[in-house]
């Protein structure tokens, strides 16, 4: 433990209306204008996650300045500029994806349009990426979730502290919410307000569980909210054909997610119908959290139940595909396909039934693509 002693000096004008309104409640000018920090903490010994918290003006970021030194906030990114463009160019894309992945940032749109076009949270998000990503030793990010509503917080941060773990980071948080604190699950905390250092890797690991819940619902609607979540799918921002059942997803009020199951393999009399998921969207600020996933499973679930229809996905996404390839008691891939070069006539033999089906517009055909077919086992 090292003693950490900081005292804060704010000088106050002394003008005829800053005395008036100090003499107003008999303020003591030379006090209100000194604020001092004293706290004893372990911020040597490992940890992946800390978090100094406090309400504004509690000296919090003076205080990492002082811990970590003057420069230690640092901004990495161009609005100007796509965030998918803004990282080392000795990274690989695969990298690149798999960083902006790891932190939650998942809808490959948001990648590729300029950062000031982005949300406050997906904004932050891509902060946070480019920030552990050009940052070194101990990666300090200011104003934690500031300008995002409580949930979109609590989602960011419990994508951030898994990434960290993951990849062996450092990061240090500044917030004024307490509310992340089970989603970071930080190793240690620096209270400003209480000026205390709570050392939570002394805690057992069931003491560290995160105890809130999130709820959310899946409801019936109508395909008109498409167009709000259309924007952030990674192919066509049209409805498939056909007979259609559109879900949304929910928290509280506010539609946060979207799903399509569509029939365009004609069914011969006789056969059971066959529906595939897709038009999957899970709006950006609630990603990385399993919600697409969880979505697709739990309509798929009361679908079948309701119908008896045999479900399907087939997608050329390959984060979908990890995800599906890890969940193994409700989805079995039944066929992988690559396709190389153009589809220049619809007389080309392709073995895939359904990519049959995309050759009737040669001109939306995708070619060096691998896509994944797989049905749905699950109850």
């Amino acid at each position: 433990m090292r003693s950490y002693h900081l005292e804060l000096n704010c000088e106050i004008p002394d003008t005829f209306r800053t005395k008036m309104a100090a003499n107003s409640l008999d303020i003591d000018i030379e006090k209100k204008s000194k604020h001092e920090i004293k706290i004893e903490a372990d911020i040597d010994s490992p940890y992946s996650i800390g978090l100094i918290v406090g309400a504004s003006g509690s000296g919090k970021t003076t205080f990492t300045k002082h811990l970590f030194g003057q420069d230690c906030f640092k901004t990495y990114i161009d609005l100007s500029k796509p965030i998918i463009d803004q990282f080392p160019k000795e990274i690989s894309y695969d990298e690149c994806a798999n960083i902006l992945s790891g932190v939650g940032l998942t809808s490959v749109p948001c990648w590729i349009r300029p950062a000031y076009t982005l949300s406050n949270g997906q904004r932050a998000r891509a902060e946070a990426a480019l920030a552990i990503t050009g940052g070194t030793g101990v990666i300090t990010i200011d104003e934690w979730t500031s300008v995002v509503d409580r949930t979109v917080a609590k989602v960011m941060s419990h994508c951030v502290q898994k990434f960290a773990r993951k990849n062996n980071k450092r990061v240090v948080l500044c917030s004024c919410h307490y509310d992340v604190i089970e989603w970071l699950n930080p190793d240690w905390v620096i209270d400003c307000n209480e000026q205390k250092f709570i050392d939570r890797r002394l805690l057992r690991q069931e003491e560290r569980e995160r105890k809130e819940k999130l709820k959310f619902e899946i409801r019936e609607v109508g395909r008109e909210s498409w167009k709000y979540f259309s924007k952030y799918h990674y192919l066509s921002e049209k409805l498939p054909g056909g007979r259609i059942f559109t879900y949304g997803l929910f928290e509280g009020s506010n539609q946060i997610g979207f799903i399509c199951l569509a029939n365009y393999i004609p069914t011969r009399p006789g056969n059971i119908p066959i529906y595939h998921s897709n038009r999957v969207v899970v709006h950006p600020d609630y990603a990385g959290m399993g919600l697409g996933l969880l979505l697709v499973n739990e309509v798929c679930k009361l679908f079948k139940k309701q119908t008896g229809y045999e479900l399907r996905a087939t997608f050329s996404s390959v984060p979908l595909y990890k995800a599906r390839i890890k969940d193994p008691k409700n989805w079995k891939l039944i066929k992988l396909e690559k396709v190389i070069g153009k589809a220049k006539s619809q007389k080309m033999k392709i073995k895939s039934e359904y990519t049959m089906g995309r050759l009737k517009n040669t001109k939306s055909f995708r070619s060096n693509v691998t896509t994944y077919t797989f049905k749905y086992i699950g109850p």
